[in-house]
């Protein structure tokens, strides 16, 4: 799950993710597994030390969940693992015991492959499918895990018998990332039922029960964050000008400000190239402060961000510019001047009325 740190997915129905990891001892970061030809010489799992196995779990599976307030933040399940009753190695035996502790100590979400197996022997010796956690003979008798000659019985149920996390858990922002690399990025329900609203250019909309909250000066991304203040009825308005930029409120003198009527917001931008094309804003459940132009964020030569920002990474390597905690995003600018790249240079922050 490594590239989700910077490349994660935002679904129209983003609370559905979860993200899913395979670990077996035999494979590694770098290692397919292969034996013989084709092999490599990069270590496999069950050749890291428990210190090494615990960050390498981290950074490839376990931080999605981890680590809260991101753009990849989501659950994850750790939907494959296993080794046989009949491995004998000190090597696979040590990581299976590392691996079944880590999943215990991060309260991870796990699925052993496989359950339930088949054995060929009587007296329910391994044999047949000794990877199984518990394995049935043609007359219906039982072995595995349950046994006292299975040596996977003490992690195994050390693992099955961790007391984990219960009860509700608190709500807390979402973050979630807009890509337009390779086609249109509409996470919305509502804009997508509306059609097509900037026809030949690149979109990006947030989900539904989000706002626009981030912007990169280059590379396409947006980041969104859940909020409640989109009304309930009433379409949302694209903005291909300055047409609602009032007398005196130049908030970015020199540029194209592309801002939304009053008591509406951004939750998407639309692009032709790299050049800005249009901002499509929704209506606000309540009236939006006017008072004042806001507070413009420039991130056309530097990142823009409050302190503490949430959202993770998720414009890795462009400039990107972000609304505070407490403010909404009510315009994008962008200039054509000559030798200056035509993506999104500025945002007009504003407060977010009173909850």
């Amino acid at each position: 799950l490594t590239p989700a740190r910077t490349l994660s997915h935002t679904l129209v129905r983003s609370g559905k993710l979860v993200y899913s990891a395979h670990f077996y001892g035999y494979t590694g970061p770098r290692h397919s597994g292969a034996t013989g030809l084709g092999e490599t010489s990069d270590p496999r799992y069950q050749d890291l030390g428990r210190d090494e196995l615990a960050q390498v779990v981290h950074d490839q599976a376990l931080f999605a969940a981890a680590e809260s307030g991101a753009h990849f933040t989501a659950p994850v399940w750790i939907s494959e693992f296993g080794i046989g009753a009949d491995e004998a190695a000190a090597r696979p035996q040590a990581w299976f015991r590392n691996l079944t502790g880590l999943l215990s100590a991060a309260d991870a979400d796990f699925a052993y492959w496989p359950l339930v197996g088949w054995s060929t022997a009587a007296d329910g010796t391994p044999g047949g499918d000794s990877w199984a956690l518990l394995r049935y003979d043609q007359a219906g008798r039982r072995s595995g895990v349950p046994d006292a000659g299975d040596w996977r019985t003490q992690p195994w149920t050390g693992l099955a018998a961790t007391a984990g996390r219960t009860g509700p858990v608190a709500p807390v922002p979402s973050w979630h990332q807009l890509t337009t690399d390779h086609r249109d990025h509409s996470a919305s329900l509502l804009t997508r039922a509306g059609g097509d609203w900037d026809s030949g250019a690149r979109k990006a909309v947030c989900p539904d029960g989000s706002r626009l909250a981030g912007l990169s000066h280059t590379g396409g991304r947006g980041l969104c964050s859940t909020s409640d203040l989109r009304a309930a009825a009433g379409r949302h308005t694209v903005v291909p000008d300055e047409a609602h930029v009032p007398p005196g409120g130049d908030w970015a003198t020199g540029y194209t400000k592309l801002q939304c009527p009053a008591d509406r917001f951004l939750i998407g931008y639309s692009l032709r190239g790299s050049r800005v094309s249009a901002a499509l804003c929704a209506p606000a459940r309540t009236a939006l402060p006017a008072e004042g132009p806001g507070r413009t964020v420039w991130f056309d030569r530097g990142d823009a961000r409050p302190a503490g920002a949430g959202g993770g990474e998720w414009a890795y390597g462009h400039h990107k510019g972000q609304c505070g905690p407490a403010e909404y995003a009510a315009g994008i600018a962008f200039t054509t001047r000559f030798a200056a790249r035509p993506g999104p240079a500025a945002l007009l922050c504003r407060p977010l009325p009173p909850s």
